[in-house]
Order: structure tokens, then C-alpha cells, then sequence
């Protein structure tokens, strides 16, 4: 024992704690796999806005070219038709009553019991108040962005 005692040993110095910066090669790539998501996430979202400025500029347009309201309900049924051809294949196929239970959003009871009946037999209609058109051309824009959309399959 008195020869181990007598050896000049020195205390155990411990490493410095490593730094955090620079960061580590992982950390890197973590940071660039972020804003890489960060990036698609708001390209895909861009692109989605785009999308449907473009479906509601169709619906506009092509409801605006027609010259009176009869014209104009029978554009909006029309384009509401294809939305819904879109959605589901055959839909475009339903009569009647049926065919506004289609049109109604989850919840809602706007085309079969409120001013969407207007779309059944508005087209045929000598005159339509104008008020009466523009609220059915509020609730099928909104229902045509809806059905055009793929989210919602």
C-alpha cells in the first residue's frame, strides 16, 4: 500500500461538454428534412388555392354568360352536374328529389328544402326574381367548390 500512495497521481480531468454549435451532420439534416416539409406543405397549399380560384372563376364565367335567370339556373345545374360526375360517377344521372339530397353538404338541408329547389325546375321558369337567383348562385358556387374538390372523397 505505501507504494501505491506514494505514486504522484494526478485528478481525473473529464472532456469539456461538447458545444452546441456548430451543430452536428444530423442535426443538419434534420433542420433541411423540416423546411423541406415546411416548403411542399405551403407549395401544395398554393397550389390547391390556385385550383380553386380556377374552378370558381369556370363557375363565374360560365354562369355570367348567361343572360337571364332562367339561363343562369340552368348553368349552375349544369356545372353542379359535372362537379358531382366528378365526385362520384352516376351521380350526374339522379332526378328529382334524390338529386338535391345529393347536392345537400353533410348536415345541411339548403337544395332540398331551402332556395337550391330552384334548381329543379328554375330553368323553366318564364321569369325568376333576381334575389332568388343570387341566393341559389351563393349556395351552388359554395356546394360546386365542395363537390369539385377530391378532399372530400
Amino acid at each position: 500500500m505505501s507504494a501505491a500512495t506514494s505514486l504522484p497521481l494526478r485528478d481525473v480531468h473529464l472532456p469539456p461538454i461538447p458545444s452546441w454549435w456548430p451543430l452536428p451532420l444530423g442535426w443538419w439534416l434534420v433542420l433541411a428534412a423540416l423546411a423541406l416539409v415546411v416548403l411542399l406543405a405551403w407549395a401544395w397549399r398554393a397550389h390547391r388555392r390556385r385550383q380553386q380560384r380556377r374552378w370558381l372563376r369556370l363557375f363565374d364565367t360560365t354562369v355570367d354568360a348567361a343572360q337571364h335567370g332562367t339561363a343562369q339556373i340552368a348553368a349552375m345545374a349544369e356545372l353542379l352536374r359535372r362537379a358531382a360526375r366528378r365526385r362520384q360517377p352516376g351521380a350526374e344521372l339522379l332526378q328529382g328529389q334524390a338529386w338535391l339530397e345529393f347536392l345537400d353538404a353533410p348536415g345541411s338541408r339548403a337544395f332540398s328544402d331551402g332556395d337550391g329547389r330552384l334548381l329543379l325546375d328554375g330553368g323553366y321558369r318564364r321569369s325568376l326574381d333576381a334575389a332568388d337567383v343570387q341566393r341559389v348562385r351563393d349556395l351552388a358556387r359554395a356546394r360546386f367548390l365542395e363537390l369539385i374538390d377530391r378532399r372530400g372523397r
